[in-house]
Order: structure tokens, then C-alpha cells, then sequence
């Protein structure tokens, strides 16, 4: 595989409502991200990917768009943009914006000029189908809860919308949508931007019959609407329409680009990303965002379960294997629409930073672009909701209103499950330090501040040099040193330990080894027969090791993490 620029690289997402503000209106902004980027080249990553800054009514918090050449007020300005593009590009720091274009905001002029009548030129933007029976076309329930269809009185037809009613979908069957979208990442680029994260890509393409009708979901819970989710992705068109997004626009740049794919399978993975034929560089795929939920429960990720750790090693591991050599794997944990990795996958008390650093160590060190989202290089935490009136999300609050008031179930259940799974959990303020709001804001914060703020932030943790955010500064620095971490070819051990999670990466003479205890207890680990006698010397570790950097068998402590590289090849 070629070296590209961005498969040695470390990406760091911001989401601006919660990142820094500015001006005191408990909001962040651009010119807070400005004012923080000296957090960011300390830390050492390469590029930061955007959350939406464009103008939007903020239905789902700037993911309904109502101007893609525009800057929410909120935010700021164009010209606070500009400053803020300069002042990364001063740093060495590129930029990806957040690029939404399988739907717009309902206030967006497109839809307004839309939904005035049949025969007006944008109606043919969006997606419309007229009643059946006297009511929705299909029994399809939107992500957000309800009907993925809403009724349009002007023009007697409902419009799709697979999240918020406030999000039609856009018809990308239209070759003028197509043109839009194109014509407007181009005005991005121009602008100096470095490459776009896609938010539900292979959604783009929707699965219509030959009669230009949208098949029922099926029935998996009483009732007429079903979660309709699994038959908008990967559509038929799907490769199609990013090939002619690579051709005419992002072929042209020396760019970076990830695709949001939900339910994405490993061989579409394999031929989005594909070096030679595919259209993106990577892509985000779920697969392992969804272990910890009953698989195919009518309650989607809030019908919760117990990670087994072994799900999670055959899941990436397929993920690793198939894509060497072929295609790109993303790295992530977290983000804006994730609960915080240490409140998940670690212990967010007694051991949060034993275990925010083995979870980073863990992650970083395997094949892909790694992502950092904010406050993760911190160990912050889910947030301690008291009750559903302090959350903000609209995916969280429909959520709680269906399944308490429309399906009756146990409050108390519900909102435990918001709590494990809110998207809010990753949306409370960066704690910058111990003063008031976290130093996030001088004004009342739009979502309140997690009250553990005190101990930990982010000045505390550039003090010392055992945190988290050290850490991670540490791993980033040896993924730019050592080829073996972007390159070697992965390989699983121990598939069926249910507590330690070991792999090799293997690149010409050099083995990497990386040991994760994914638990509190002490179990011991034996050294891969190929590697024993060989030369090794310890990378990093989250604790101590006083024991000389050899190939000899050690115990683990609770939530410890190992790396080490040896001369020669594991076999």
C-alpha cells in the first residue's frame, strides 16, 4: 500500500457547542477552538475533524443544515472561521469538515422552495411518496423515534426523513442534488479545508422497487412502525454515487476522507476504501459500537448487555485482518454520538486512568488512522444525569417519551439506559480546569458541567506527567517513529481469554506486542512461543515495569497495558 499522509496520522475530533466559548453565552465557538489549540499541538495530533459549524435551527444540534455556505451564529462568523483555518494551518494542523448530506435542515431554502408545490424545481431534491391506505408509505420508524415520514399539506404527500422530522433526506437519484453537494465541497476546499468526515454515507442510496416504491421494514415488535434503519444503508447506487464524488471533486485534492457507515459489512468496507477502485480513505464502522447491546432487540443500542471481551477481539480483529493490504480501518472509541470509552469499556472510578490509558494503548497501537475525541485524552467521563428534564439530545428525550409514554415501560430501565448510552455523555463541556464551569465558559453552560471537573481536567493533567493526556501524547509520538505501528500486519492471541486482550503487529524484522488487561483482577500472561528468546524492549506501558524489558512472563495488574518490540517476526 502507498504512504499516505493520512494513514500515519492522529485525528481529533471537536464538537464545538462543547468545546470552548468565547464569549460568555455558554456556548462554544470558533474563536474558543482558536483560542485552544495550543491543547491540541501539545497533544500532538495532525488533524481535527469539525462537528457541523454551519448555520442550522439546531434541532439535532447543527446536524440539520440550513446553509452549507454559512457559519451558525451561534459559532461566529465566516471571518472567525478563517482565522480559526489559519491559526491550524500555523500549527501544522489540518482540518476536516463535517460534511451532512444525506439530508438538510427543513428550514433549508431548498426544502422551503420544496415543499411548496409538485411542480416546483427543488421538489425533485427530496424524497416524497404519496399515502397509502390514508396514511405513511411504509411502516419505517425514524433513528430519533416516530414515523420516518411526515405529512406535507401544500403538496398532499409525505416527505422521508430517517432521523428528526426536521431532516428530510435528500434525493441523491437527482443529478442536480449530486451537483449541489459537489459544487459546495469544492467552495470548502477552496476555502483551504483539508478533507471531509461523511455523515451517513451509505445512506445516500435508498432501496427502491422497480416502481419506485420503498419496501416495508420487518415486523420484529407490535405495532405498525419498525425500525426501518438496515434497509436505507448501503444502497444500490451507493458506490456509484462516491465514485462520482471522487471523480469530480475529491480526486482532485490530496485530502482526507472518512465515510459514517453504519451497519456496514466487512466486504463494503473492503470496496469503499479500496487503495485502487474505492472512493474514501476509511470509513467509521459499528460493529463493534454494538457488543454491548442484545442483538437484534426491538430496542436497538438501549437494550443493554455485559461487553465480552472475546466479541470484541473477533469483531476487530476481521476488521484488521481484511483490510490489510486492501483497504483502511478507522480507530475510535468515542465520539459526539457515543458514551465516554472509560464510562464504557473501563472503570471510570477506581481505576479511570489505569483504565483511560490501556484503553488508548489498546486502540492505538493497531492498524488505522487513530481518532481522540476531545476531553478523551483527559479520561472524562459519563455524566451523572439526575433526571431526563437535564438532558439535551433529541435522540435521548424521544426515546424516553416512546418506550415510558407511548410503550409503558419502567422509567427507572430507561433512563438507567440513557445514562450507559446518551449521547450527551460526550456533549458536557471539556474541563479545562477547576475554575468555575470548567473554564469552558463565564456564562451558564448550554449542558451542564460533569461535577467531577475538580480532579479532572485539563490543567491538571498537562501538569502532570503520569496523566492521560501524557499518555496519549506518547503514543502519538511513537506512531510517527515506529512504521511497525502503521503498517505491520496484525495478528490476535489468545481469542478465547475473556480478560486479556494481546496482539502482535509484524513488519519486516520487527514484532510489536501488545498486552491489555481489560479487567480488575491479576491474571498472568506467557510470551508467544516466537518471540521468546528474542530482543525486546519495552515502548510504553500504563504502570511501572520493574522488571527488565524481556521476553519472560509477567502477571498483570488490573487494567495494565504492555507494548513492547521485539527483533523478529512473530510467527
Amino acid at each position: 500500500m502507498s504512504e499516505a499522509w493520512w494513514k500515519r496520522s492522529v485525528v481529533y475530533q471537536i464538537y464545538p457547542r462543547s468545546f470552548c466559548d468565547s464569549n460568555g453565552d455558554g456556548i462554544g465557538d470558533l474563536a474558543g477552538i482558536t483560542a485552544r489549540l495550543d491543547h491540541l499541538q501539545q497533544l500532538g495530533v495532525d488533524v481535527v475533524w469539525l462537528s457541523p459549524v454551519y448555520k442550522s435551527p439546531n434541532d439535532d444540534n447543527g446536524y440539520d443544515i440550513s446553509d452549507y455556505r454559512d457559519i451558525m451564529d451561534e459559532f461566529g462568523t465566516m471571518a472567525d472561521f478563517d482565522v480559526m483555518l489559519a491559526a491550524m494551518h500555523e500549527r501544522g494542523l489540518k482540518l476536516m469538515m463535517d460534511l451532512v448530506v444525506n439530508h438538510t435542515s427543513d428550514e433549508h431554502a431548498w426544502f422551503q422552495q420544496a415543499r411548496r408545490s409538485r411542480d416546483n424545481p427543488y421538489h425533485d431534491y427530496y424524497i416524497w411518496r404519496e399515502p397509502k391506505d390514508g396514511r405513511e408509505p411504509n411502516n419505517w420508524e425514524a433513528a430519533f423515534s416516530g414515523s420516518a415520514w411526515e405529512w406535507n399539506e401544500a403538496t398532499g404527500e409525505y416527505y422521508l426523513h430517517m432521523f428528526s422530522r426536521k431532516q428530510p433526506d435528500l434525493n441523491w437519484e437527482n443529478p442536480k442534488v449530486r451537483a449541489e453537494v459537489f459544487e459546495m465541497m469544492q467552495f470548502w476546499l477552496a476555502k483551504g479545508v483539508d478533507g471531509f468526515r461523511m455523515d451517513v454515507i451509505n445512506m445516500i442510496s435508498k432501496p427502491y422497487r422497480a416502481d419506485g416504491s420503498l419496501p416495508d421494514a420487518p415486523v420484529v415488535r407490535p405495532g405498525f412502525l419498525q425500525p426501518g434503519f438496515g434497509l436505507v444503508t448501503n444502497g444500490p447506487r451507493l458506490l456509484e454515487f462516491l465514485r462520482e464524488m471522487k471523480q469530480q471533486v475529491l480526486s482532485h485534492h490530496d485530502g482526507i476522507t472518512v465515510g459514517e457507515a453504519p451497519l456496514a459489512t466487512i466486504t463494503q468496507g473492503v470496496e469503499i476504501t479500496h487503495e485502487d477502485s474505492g472512493a474514501l480513505n476509511m470509513l467509521f464502522q459499528f460493529e463493534h459500537m454494538e457488543l454491548d447491546s442484545v442483538a437484534g432487540h426491538p430496542n436497538g443500542k438501549w437494550a443493554l448487555k455485559a461487553l465480552d471481551l472475546r466479541d470484541l477481539k473477533a469483531t476487530m480483529s476481521r476488521w484488521q485482518d481484511a483490510l490489510h493490504g486492501r483497504g483502511w480501518n478507522s480507530l475510535y472509541l468515542g465520539n459526539h454520538d457515543q458514551p465516554r470509552p472509560v464510562s464504557r469499556f473501563g472503570d471510570d472510578e477506581r481505576w479511570r486512568v489505569e483504565s483511560a490509558k490501556m484503553l488508548g494503548t489498546w486502540l492505538h497501537m493497531m492498524q488505522g488512522t487513530p481518532y481522540v475525541y476531545q476531553g478523551e485524552e483527559l479520561g472524562m467521563t459519563n455524566m451523572p444525569f439526575a433526571s431526563v428534564d437535564d438532558l439535551r439530545d433529541i435522540e435521548s428525550i424521544n426515546v424516553y417519551q416512546v418506550a415510558v409514554g407511548e410503550r409503558g415501560e419502567d422509567p427507572a430501565q430507561v433512563f438507567a439506559a440513557i445514562l450507559a448510552k446518551g449521547r450527551d455523555n460526550a456533549r458536557t463541556p471539556v474541563q479545562w480546569d477547576a475554575t468555575p464551569n470548567a473554564g469552558f465558559s463565564s456564562g451558564r453552560p448550554w449542558i451542564a458541567v460533569n461535577p467531577n471537573c475538580s480532579d479532572v481536567n485539563a490543567a491538571q493533567a498537562l501538569a502532570d506527567p503520569d496523566s492521560v493526556f501524557h499518555h496519549y501524547r506518547r503514543l502519538i509520538e511513537l506512531r510517527r517513529r515506529h512504521p511497525v505501528i502503521v503498517h505491520g500486519r496484525h495478528a490476535l492471541l489468545l481469542p478465547d481469554d475473556p480478560q486479556v486482550y494481546a496482539y502482535t503487529r509484524t513488519l519486516g524484522g520487527q514484532t510489536l506486542l501488545v498486552v491489555c488487561n481489560f479487567g480488575d483482577q491479576s491474571p498472568s500472561f506467557s510470551w508467544p512461543a516466537p518471540l521468546r528468546g528474542s530482543r525486546a524492549s519495552l515502548l510504553i506501558a500504563n504502570l511501572a515495569v520493574a522488571e527488565p524489558a524481556v521476553a519472560a512472563d509477567f502477571t498483570l495488574r488490573p487494567y495494565e497495558a504492555r507494548v513492547y518490540l521485539c527483533q523478529g517476526e512473530a510467527s
